[in-house]
């Protein structure tokens, strides 16, 4: 018989770090954005609240902006952007 595929409530973003869906307001290459002023700002500033969340010991490929209960926090991700978005247009939440 057909099997149900059951719904996916989290992104998994490396390690053991896992964020739902619906708090991911951007996904953005690491390499690319650190050139910005305004990503370098607000890296800073969550990092100096406390808000950086490393999903990996090796170097950053991507960060996840989320948030969730109004607060914001920036995963930083092995993963590459392509790979975390092709994982958000795969799972069933859609």
């Amino acid at each position: 018989g057909r099997q149900e595929r059951r719904k996916m409530l989290y992104l998994h973003l490396g390690g053991d770090v896992v964020v739902r869906p619906e708090d991911v307001i951007g996904i953005f290459d690491l390499d690319n954005t650190t050139a910005s002023l305004h990503t370098r700002r607000l890296l800073s500033r969550a990092q100096k609240n406390g808000a950086v969340i490393a999903a990996t010991d090796d170097i950053p490929r991507s960060v996840v902006l989320c948030t969730a209960g109004g607060q914001e926090r920036v995963y930083l991700s092995l993963l590459s952007t392509a790979a975390l978005l092709r994982r958000l247009d795969e799972e069933p939440w859609k």
